[in-house]
């Protein structure tokens, strides 16, 4: 009797775990079943603009006047990115917006780090003052000091010239300079002082110490600047719209606006018109434009997508 009892007691033990078993596979099919679908929908959110802009860029004539043709064109027209090309003069206007891009970044990696380094690791009477304007130029907006950025260089002969872009990043200002101060000064933060001891047992000076120790070290940090630094500036259109107004200096993504000033207005370039045979500029051909405009930022972050990130968690803002 008792080896029944027994038996039968283990059998609905048996039969509770199994239920139980149960339950929780289907709950955690269900919550990862939820996941994923919050998952797709936020990157379908951030990849709908790039879908749409691939999509209507391969559109023909008879595509853009069909309500019915959306996502997938009758037939692909290739041809769009080769007017579009041309008509956004991309070589020169790329090398214009590489000049700038190149050069502002090299200015706020070298006098940010320097910035960020000095923050982190030496004690001086009013740092924490300091540092809360560096906090504060983060808040505000280039609208704000715009126009008496604009009079003073104006009057130092600055205007048409890349100077205003490019010169203020090398004395950790330009665009969001304090930003990549506060990413610099969170990385070296967490590094032990034991590095700068043995160093200046050794010999070395604190710039020594910096260059030759402290800034190899901080190449995620370095990374993740100069990623930054290139898409804000090569996207930025706000400042090099007000510093440069000559047509040859102007920036690559400066040019959108022409073509679409072009596009409304129903008119075409002379110089434009003899090089393209006179073929029409319709809207497939914009977004043809805008694709190539940001293709190079996106060949960028593409390349170096699995270093940024990596350099995002070692620079300590995830814990932000």
């Amino acid at each position: 009797m008792k080896l029944y009892q027994k038996a039968e007691q283990a059998l609905i033990n048996g039969l509770r775990t199994g239920k139980s078993t149960n339950i929780r596979r289907t709950k955690n099919f269900v919550i990862r079943l939820l996941f994923y679908l919050v998952v797709f929908d936020l990157a379908f959110v951030f990849l709908y603009p790039f879908i749409t802009v691939i999509a209507d860029s391969l559109k023909t004539d008879n595509d853009i006047v069909n309500i019915t043709v959306k996502w997938l064109p009758s037939s692909p027209e290739w041809n769009n990115y080769v007017v579009a090309w041309k008509r956004l003069r991309y070589l020169k206007y790329f090398k214009n917006s590489a000049i700038v891009c190149g050069t502002a970044t090299l200015g706020h990696v070298f006098s940010c780090s320097f910035a960020g380094y000095a923050f982190a690791r030496y004690q001086f009477r009013f740092k924490n003052l300091l540092f809360g304007i560096v906090v504060l130029a983060m808040l505000v907006p280039a609208q704000v000091l715009i126009f008496p950025l604009y009079m003073q260089f104006s009057n130092w002969g600055w205007t048409n010239t890349y100077l205003p872009l490019a010169v203020p990043t090398f004395f950790g200002f330009g665009l969001s300079g304090g930003f990549f101060i506060f990413l610099f000064r969170q990385f070296f933060s967490g590094l032990p002082y034991e590095m700068e001891e043995a160093a200046r047992i050794d010999g070395c000076g604190p710039f020594m110490t910096y260059f030759r120790i402290m800034l190899p070290i901080a190449k995620s940090s370095v990374l993740v600047a100069v990623v930054l630094s290139v898409v804000w500036h090569w996207n930025d259109y706000f400042e090099p719209g007000v510093y440069v107004t000559n047509i040859d200096k102007m920036l690559l993504p400066s040019r959108l606006p022409v073509l679409y000033s072009l596009l409304n207005a129903e008119q075409f370039d002379p110089i434009q018109v003899n090089e393209l045979d006179s073929i029409i500029f319709n809207e497939a051909m914009l977004m043809a434009a805008t694709f190539l405009v940001i293709l190079p930022v996106l060949i960028v972050y593409s390349i170096l997508q699995k270093k940024f990130m990596e350099g995002v968690e070692r620079s300590g803002l995830t814990g932000m």
